[in-house]
């Protein structure tokens, strides 16, 4: 079960404030030689009480001098670095406090901005809004305005890279095609890249004139074998 939440401020009842006061000390002093032993840290604590003639020192008096000497041997800025008193301490928690309530603040009134948005959308009339809502408002509707055209834009872009590489796709398959716009098949293909070829051209020219200087009968069924092969 979680603890409530304690207020940080004086305890006006003399007996709470001396039983409260003992039991956060123990506290304390707890917390010290746990940082001590688990952090390998020299440290030490000195506490005041109200009602007691002597301070309550750790671990002794004699180490707790060691390391407020080592502390004194340090620059003062160093020494004062971290170094926080009780009103120093309320002014950070204030200075803390207000920021989280101006970020409330912010968000409160987005929201509020954002459904008086929503209700003028709806049909709400302006007229009887008060300058500093219709400052907000103006706001948030350029703000949204600006949204909606990089979405657009974003859009847009991809719908022009996604033609651009559906053209490009029919494109090569028209260069692909046949003669009559059917897909060649691949025998086809291999063929006409090797008509492209210049040697290719060569031999079959060569082939051609070697085949027209060679005798052909008008009449028979062997063609040039008859010329050179008579039947008796």
């Amino acid at each position: 079960m979680a603890r409530k939440k304690v207020k940080l401020e004086w305890i006006p009842n003399d007996a709470a404030r001396r039983a409260t006061f003992k039991k956060r000390r123990k506290g304390l002093l707890k917390k010290v030689a746990e940082i001590s032993t688990l952090c390998d840290v020299k440290a030490c604590l000195v506490v005041y009480g109200p009602c007691d003639p002597n301070p309550e020192v750790w671990p002794s008096p004699q180490e707790a001098t060691r390391v407020l000497a080592k502390l004194r041997r340090l620059p003062e800025m160093e020494q004062n670095k971290k170094m926080m008193n009780q009103e120093g301490f309320m002014r950070h928690r204030i200075a803390k406090l207000e920021e989280q309530l101006r970020k409330q603040d912010r968000d409160n009134r987005e929201l509020e901005t954002t459904l008086l948005m929503n209700q003028a959308l709806m049909g709400r009339s302006l007229q009887d809004m008060e300058m500093k809502k219709l400052t907000s408002l103006a706001w948030l509707v350029e703000m949204k305005t600006k949204e909606i055209q990089r979405r657009l834009d974003s859009l847009r872009a991809e719908t022009s890279a996604k033609v651009a590489v559906t053209t490009k796709t029919e494109v090569k398959k028209e260069v692909e095609a046949g003669p009559h716009g059917k897909e060649r098949t691949p025998m086809e293909a291999a063929m006409e890249e090797l008509q492209k070829q210049e040697w290719f051209s060569e031999m079959m020219n060569s082939h051609e004139e070697m085949m027209s200087n060679v005798p052909f009968l008008e009449h028979g069924s062997n063609g040039w074998l008859d010329a050179y092969f008579p039947i008796s």
